[in-house]
């Protein structure tokens, strides 16, 4: 069955299938019985949007065009290692302060842990995370996505990582399961953790659908799991309000999303949290650190 494509220009919604065909459907609000169709035509397999990019896409023909692409990711977990699994900004490159922390907190939690950094395999935050486990000189590997910010990910290749590192999913269900599974535990020897480093839409649907997922004891985790929210310069501090106003209403109970994650205001906080969570000796752990 191929994936079917729906836009909506004004008062008209064009629909397109596999097939090619295009029906139009009148607006819902009922004002558009004499308005003329858009002459706007869909090209197949492609999605056009009021912004001049076109992205390209394969359909899914069935299931299990997406069972292959978790079992893809399995596969490269199994092969590389589970380890401390990064969400964070495609958007923050270089210039930003939190790219410098970002960078410096990969580098010393791959130290700490001698585990495998994984990420997106995106820019920003996450290409600072990897030039960190790098420089620890540990592994790493990522998830890739059709498209991430502007032309980083246009392609399936990465700048500077080898091929046998990442893989390029083209459904997020894929993706998603590839990162969760990377920081599950199935041994007291693993040593992982989740880090949620600032970012966008993108970062906190990753984040919370991770915290659900060890909410409901569902992430399939034979062993807890630490969570590590970032609050860099107070970035989430907005987020955290609103959270403690969800308990006051009463769609969260008292001290429920505070047992799930540790907050921390900077790497400092983080290696020491993740020292003590699998405690480790003293000499595992620098001090000084920003």
């Amino acid at each position: 069955m191929g994936l079917s494509v729906a836009a909506t220009f004004g008062s008209q919604v064009f629909f397109r299938t596999p097939h090619h065909r295009s029906k139009d459907f009148q607006s819902f609000r009922g004002r558009c019985e004499n308005s003329k169709p858009s002459r706007f035509r869909l090209r197949p397999g492609r999605i056009s949007s009021c912004k001049p990019e076109i992205y390209e896409f394969e359909e899914r023909t069935s299931p299990t065009e997406v069972k292959k692409e978790i079992e893809r990711c399995y596969e490269l977990i199994h092969r590389l290692g589970k380890g401390v699994v990064y969400l964070g900004s495609s958007k923050m490159g270089p210039s930003h302060p939190h790219y410098s922390k970002s960078l410096e907190l990969g580098r010393e939690i791959a130290n700490l842990l001698n585990c495998t950094s994984w990420n997106g395999a995106g820019p920003g935050l996450m290409d600072a995370t990897i030039k960190g486990a790098l420089e620890a000189g540990k592994p790493v590997g990522g998830f890739k996505i059709g498209r991430e910010a502007g032309e980083w990910t246009a392609s399936n290749f990465h700048p500077y990582l080898p091929s046998e590192t990442y893989f390029t999913c083209r459904f997020f269900s894929a993706r998603k399961h590839g990162l969760v599974d990377a920081a599950v535990r199935s041994s007291s020897s693993d040593r992982t953790a989740v880090v949620a480093l600032p970012g966008g839409v993108g970062t906190l649907d990753e984040m919370f659908e991770i915290l659900a997922l060890i909410q409901l004891e569902r992430i399939g985790s034979v062993y807890p799991v630490p969570f590590l929210l970032m609050n860099y310069d107070s970035f989430y501090s907005k987020l955290l309000d609103f959270l403690d106003d969800c308990e006051k209403w009463g769609t969260v109970a008292k001290g429920e999303v505070s047992s799930l994650w540790k907050v921390c205001e900077n790497n400092s906080e983080a290696l020491a949290y993740l020292k003590e969570f699998y405690d480790l000796p003293t000499d595992k752990f620098r001090h000084g650190v920003d």
